[in-house]
């Protein structure tokens, strides 16, 4: 029997009884005051995740969701099957090369996870094997065995020893970003009793093997110690402990193998220290002290570090230092306004920068001892191109990975010297796609302060712009993280059904360089919310779509952006789709002992000490806004054991909703054993977005 919550009088909680409407939860108010503002907040109980109540009351939102989703389970299983027809489910990795193997990973039909190989390089062999002729294959892990009888499992630290002989690993038995690390003898298949509880991602090997650098996190989650392993000691050494609470930390070995770099960075500040791979246990050095604003990040080669920097240079520059002698930094790249400059990679006789300009991404090649440089060329009018894994140091080539909104995630290998493009594998997709048969397009909405915003959308063709084709429209905008096009095997379900697919690249986000970034974010935040709001209106004002058939959809700080923009604009959407979003932000900003907190505040203010800032982040905070409004249809998917937004954020903002604005549809989808990235199985990740795409199609009445 269906189950539902109604109030306990008694206890001021919840109880599950016969379904016949959504849930009910009972207010307990708290009050808090802050600045001479004194906000009651009526369910602040669901924040404690222990008490039974709780529990209780996500079971019944799962159940409600369950019942008001029931005639869509005929959908649900089409798309899931859609899903799984279009996906080779027993597929193959683009081997890449190190040292004398060539290290893969591969899926076996049926099996949840991935099984990471290995094969030696033949002798003359200078191509990746393909197909199953893989003579010598060497199973390193295999994350089905790890996730057996498990219903969450997520590998976090992969990481092979410079010669071969060890493997770094980490695993994640619950959703919560807190792996186990162990270490692995490859010669024996032995895993060793060296095990670390309660480590962060990253690690980094000693150039002979036999030390390891791994990360561990202080109360508030915040990575802020680098410790030293000895393999078969059981003492570790701190190398480096952050103090600033603002601050986090990484480490990681060059692709030279010749330093472990520590790197200390807040959100606008940053700081690098190294330590010489073959002598594990000096102490680091220092490249540059942090400056208040300053970020920069290096790469070694040969006799220099190279920098990639923001001192002056607002789209970041390109400069270097002695490894002898660390200290002045000698210009390579000069700045140049409006091309963003987001990564550098140092191969013994190249150079390759990441750039962006006119939001798109691009790779710029420099040979060693010149500086001249050309940057790679593509011919679709939108695409994402990136270095992909790229292991060796020692190489005339470089594998890059590229896609864009019709063509399915390639690889090629590039010679940087001929500039020749190989290509060395498409992901397949089955049923025969034929990417002639859609189309991408790059539109412009117009912000209220006149800026122009893109707008990247794809469509399968033929598709009518006469403003009756249901729509959804993506959105990010934080962070600096760019939404950049992509390629989607789940989306085909919306495209063959004549859904118009767009991405709104919104200001908070990286796509147009940093100042688009800046424009986002602290006291400019609310550029964002309308910024997606006009991008709706520009699909409308287009003839792409209507306001009646046009869905919403983000996730994490994308889902404080879905719902900002509830509140800001609920008539210009059919529905909407929150992913684990971020809609009380500023009861967690106020609480500095929640993860992330402290080290938030350069990115949205702090709250506590500034009035200004407080009362800003409350006139946009979706929680604190919702009002009795006629909202959309709203979805909000969250997991119970996510560390980065908690899953009384969603769970709060439904409650609040329903008892605010009780005409609207409200429905609250919590996975009681995941994290933030909701199911960890690939097939049951196709499932949740077969739950997902199901209620867009039901919303936007193109079922």
């Amino acid at each position: 029997m269906r189950k539902k919550l109604t109030p306990d009088q008694s206890a001021g909680n919840v109880f599950p009884v016969t379904i016949e409407g959504p849930p009910i939860a009972r207010r307990s108010s708290t009050e808090r005051t802050f600045h001479g503002d004194t906000v009651i907040d009526e369910f602040a109980w669901l924040e404690n995740k222990e008490d039974p109540a709780t529990l209780d009351h996500l079971k019944a939102e799962n159940a409600w969701t369950d019942q008001a989703t029931s005639h869509l389970e005929t959908v649900r299983e089409t798309i899931f099957g859609e899903i799984k027809g279009r996906t080779q489910e027993t597929d193959l990795s683009v081997p890449s090369r190190k040292g004398g193997y060539w290290y893969y990973t591969r899926t076996v039909e049926g099996k949840q996870y991935g099984i990471q190989c290995r094969v030696p390089v033949r002798p003359d062999e200078t191509a990746p094997p393909t197909g199953d002729d893989r003579p010598g294959e060497e199973i390193l892990l295999d994350g089905n065995e790890l996730a057996e009888g498990r219903d969450f499992f997520a590998l976090g630290t992969f990481d092979i020893s410079p010669d071969g002989h060890l493997l770094a690993f980490s695993t994640d038995f619950d959703g919560d970003e807190r792996f186990t690390l162990r270490v692995k003898d490859l010669r024996t298949g032995t895993v060793l009793p060296d095990e670390v509880p309660d480590a962060f991602y990253g690690s980094a090997w000693s150039a002979d093997g036999s030390v390891l650098f791994y990360i561990t996190v202080d109360e508030a989650w915040r990575p802020n110690r680098v410790w030293r392993h000895v393999i078969g000691e059981t003492t570790d050494t701190v190398v480096y402990e952050e103090p600033d609470e603002r601050f986090w930390v990484g480490v990681e070995l060059t692709r030279s193998e010749k330093f472990i770099v520590i790197d200390a960075q807040s959100k606008i500040t940053s700081e690098v220290r190294v330590i010489p791979a073959d002598d594990p246990t000096a102490e680091p050095t220092l490249l540059a002290e942090r400056r208040q604003g300053v970020e920069y990040s290096i790469e070694h080669h040969g006799h220099r570090f190279l920098i990639l920097h923001n001192r002056d240079a607002e789209d970041f520059a390109l400069a270097c230092t002695s490894v002898d002698s660390p200290g002045e930094w000698i210009e390579l790249i000069p700045h140049e306004p409006g091309t963003r400059l987001e990564g550098v990679d140092a191969f013994v006789r190249h150079i390759v920068v990441s750039i962006r300009r006119d939001g798109l991404t691009g790779l710029r090649v420099i040979a060693d001892g010149s500086t001249a440089s050309y940057d790679m060329e593509f011919a679709e009018p939108l695409f994402s191109v990136g270095l992909a894994s790229n292991p060796e140091y020692d190489t005339s080539s470089v594998r890059i990975s590229y896609t864009s909104m019709v063509t399915p995630d390639s690889v090629y290998d590039v010679d940087l010297v001929t500039r020749s493009m190989t290509l060395r594998k498409q992901k397949p997709v089955l049923g025969g796609y034929d990417p002639a048969d859609y189309e991408q397009f790059r539109e412009w909405a117009t912000a209220p302060d006149g800026t122009r915003v893109p707008i990247s959308i794809v469509t399968r063709k033929g598709v009518a712009r006469d403003g009756a084709a249901p729509a959804v429209l993506y959105g990010y905008g934080s962070y600096e993280h760019s939404i950049d096009p992509y390629f989607s095997i789940a989306r085909l379900s919306l495209l063959d059904r004549g859904v118009v697919f767009a991405i709104a690249h919104v200001r908070g986000g990286g796509e147009m360089g940093r100042n688009w970034y800046e424009s986002g974010k602290m006291l400019a935040k609310k550029n964002t919310f309308t910024d997606f709001v006009a991008a709706a209106e520009a699909l409308v004002r287009g003839r792409w779509t209507s306001a009646s058939r046009l869905v919403a959809r983000g996730g994490s700080a994308g889902g404080l952006l879905m719902g900002a923009v509830a509140n800001l604009a609920p008539e210009a959407f059919a529905g909407i789709v929150a992913e684990v979003p971020f809609v009380d932000p500023l009861t967690s900003i106020l609480n500095p002992e929640l993860p992330l907190t402290v080290t938030e505040w350069e990115e949205w203010g702090n709250p506590l000490e500034s009035a200004e800032v407080y009362a800003y982040m409350k006139s946009y905070s979706p929680y604190e806004n919702v009002s009795a409004l006629a909202y959309p249809k709203i979805l909000a998917v969250t997991s119970l054991n996510d560390t980065r937004v908690l899953y009384h954020e969603p769970t709060k903002w439904i409650a609040r909703l329903r008892a605010v604005a009780p005409d609207g549809e409200y429905l609250l989808k919590t996975e009681m054993g995941a994290g933030h990235g909701g199911p960890s199985g690939r097939y049951d990740s196709w499932k949740e977005e077969a739950f997902v795409l199901s209620w867009i199609l039901d919303a936007v009445k193109a079922l």
